[in-house]
């Protein structure tokens, strides 16, 4: 054997035991006659000793080790002189007298700890090294056991696992396509799924009451920290359901993740609707670990000679605790922050409630301190506190002071690591309109069912009355993030077929596009409804980080690279040939 134990696994209980461990050279330190190397595998490190007196040939074979060295020893266990509290096998060592050398290794080009000194892109190409990593390491078992209970509660449920293709038809709504060129087809492609949406309303029709799936997914979009061009859903449907069943079981499933886990109990999740989160936080994914909602202040900030807000169709406010102590520096650079391209503000008005009760503020020359008072009283400010105004187009202002708020929660250290809050946000808009393109689409896909009161509204042709649509559409949030999304579907042809219709689809390119699921609904389609979270992100969002790189074994950089087998790349003429693909020359 390579090894009888493992380096996490020895303990006082094991003292005069003859072990042999197998790893990899973490560090090595020499003191006098005795040379120290701690031996790391996945599942921890151990210490191993080396005398002079004892050996000194084995001794000076075990100087000669380098970091990362891949070696095998052979010794018995004893308790060490000098313990260390801080890790599990603190308490033992391994006294060695057999050494092995089982693979050298070059010197590394970042050192192998939780606190490295390589960068993003140098660790990405040496992702292989960078696993090593006891942090990385803990982030992909997490991502493992993570998988496991999902499987287990949503089993015990009676969900079967089905696999669906990866090999698709392109459709044209939603983020772009990955598309692969097909050799036997020339001239047509694949695409690789966005999701298994219309494949799991399939096996509703089949009879699969239960599906479940944890599964790649592919879109060709722009990158940032919460996303990646291949990522992993938790992807679920079930039939003869309403929307409270679908709510009720994964609600359950996400209180049990976080017990089995985090060892963390999660009350019951308060409910939202999208038009009340909208009003309250100008967010369809509040962060409700803090308070700060939005308060309305158009009427009472109108008709006063200051122009800015006599012009705006809405003016709002929130009000941050503390922050009357705020220096005219501090309060200058948060302008310039709402006034950055990714905010958009044209600019912030603030009122100060000094702790003397008295009243400060940038437009105070056009505002009675009476005034000002009632901006606080309906802000609930308290002595100490400021409050800040946004104004113009409503929807604008109402997603600028969002950020806004976001950006005071982190300042002031409200959005705490480790205080989870969620929260289902319902009875989101059917339909979304888009200036550039003059059509509407899509809030979730074209799959969503209208609430059964706001059908007979799809026959009308004011946009105000379909932009009134509400879905039977539901996202899970936790702490501002989105980690996942569903809705009831609609399961009849003609209702389809009118949904098509508003989203710009003509009888035919429905019918091309679709046309199997419109077949399908014909033989017996059961009401049905689903939901998929965002894995990855929900990993990313139970340990409190920022990017989900971190829970995914070999991530894209945000380029869409990958940096360590240089991926993207060019292919051989030949094989385009082979595709029918031809190259045309600039």
């Amino acid at each position: 054997m390579y090894r009888t134990h493992n380096c996490g696994e020895l303990r006082l209980s094991d003292i005069n035991k003859e072990v042999t461990l197998a790893g990899w050279v973490t560090i090595s330190r020499e003191l006098g006659g005795l040379t120290f190397v701690d031996l790391r595998d996945r599942y921890g490190i151990t210490q191993l000793v080396f005398d002079m007196d004892d050996n000194a040939a084995l001794c000076q074979q075990a100087r000669s080790l380098g970091r990362e060295f891949v070696i095998q020893a052979t010794g018995t266990v004893r308790e060490r002189a000098s313990k260390n509290p801080n890790r599990e096998t603190g308490d033992v060592e391994i006294r060695v007298t057999a050494l092995k050398i089982l693979n050298a290794a070059k010197t590394p080009p970042f050192t192998i700890q939780d606190d490295t000194d390589g960068g993003d892109d140098l660790r990405m190409k040496y992702r292989y090294l960078d696993l090593r990593r006891n942090a990385v390491q803990k982030n992909l078992l997490f991502r493992s056991n993570l998988a496991i209970e999902t499987r287990k509660y949503l089993a015990s449920l009676g969900f079967i696992e089905i696999e669906t293709p990866n090999l698709i038809k392109s459709t044209p709504e939603g983020a772009r396509d990955f598309v692969v060129p097909s050799r036997m087809n020339k001239g047509q492609f694949y695409a690789l799924p966005q999701s298994p949406q219309t494949f799991k309303q399939i096996l509703m029709v089949a009879g699969f009451d239960k599906y479940f799936q944890i599964v790649k997914c592919f879109r060709d979009e722009d990158l940032r920290a919460d996303r990646q061009p291949e990522f992993t859903q938790i992807d679920c449907e079930m039939s003869f359901i309403h929307q409270e069943d679908i709510l009720n079981t994964f609600e359950g499933l996400t209180k049990y993740l976080f017990k089995t886990t985090l060892n963390i109990e999660l009350g019951d999740f308060p409910r939202m609707t999208y038009d009340e989160a909208m009003r309250r936080y100008g967010s369809d994914k509040p962060d409700l670990r803090f308070s700060m909602e939005f308060v309305e202040l158009t009427d009472a900030a109108k008709g006063k000679g200051f122009q800015v807000f006599d012009s705006a169709e809405s003016v709002i406010a929130i009000c941050a605790p503390g922050c009357a102590e705020y220096s005219r520096k501090q309060i200058d650079e948060l302008t310039e922050w709402v006034k950055r391209p990714q905010i958009g503000a044209k600019g912030l008005v603030y009122v100060k409630y000094e702790a003397d009760g008295s009243v400060k503020s940038s437009v105070d020359k056009f505002y009675s301190p009476d005034d000002l008072k009632g901006w606080l009283s309906a802000c609930g400010a308290k002595p100490g506190d400021m409050i800040f105004l946004l104004c113009g187009e409503d929807e604008k202002t109402r997603k600028q002071l969002s950020e806004l708020r976001l950006e005071m929660g982190n300042r002031l250290g409200l959005r705490k690591p480790g205080d989870f809050k969620p929260l289902w946000v319902v009875d989101f808009p059917l339909l979304e309109w888009d200036e550039d393109e003059g059509r509407f689409f899509a809030m979730h896909h074209p799959f969503t069912s209208p609430k059964p009161d706001d059908i007979v509204k799809m026959e009308s042709n004011d946009r105000a009355v379909l932009k009134g649509i509400r879905a039977d559409a539901y996202d899970l949030v936790l702490n501002g993030v989105e980690i996942g999304g569903g809705s009831i579907r609609i399961h009849d042809r003609d209702l389809q077929s009118r949904n098509f219709r508003l989203l710009g689809f003509t009888p035919e390119e429905a019918e091309a596009q679709f046309g199997f699921l419109l077949g399908a609904f014909e033989y017996g389609a059961p009401p049905h409804g689903g939901i998929a979270f965002g894995f990855d992100r929900l990993n990313a969002v139970m340990n409190g980080a920022n990017s989900i790189r971190d829970f995914i074994a070999f991530p894209k950089n945000n380029q869409g690279r990958d940096m360590m087998i240089d991926a993207p790349d060019t292919i051989k003429l030949k094989q385009l040939e082979e595709l029918g693909i031809r190259v045309v020359s600039e």
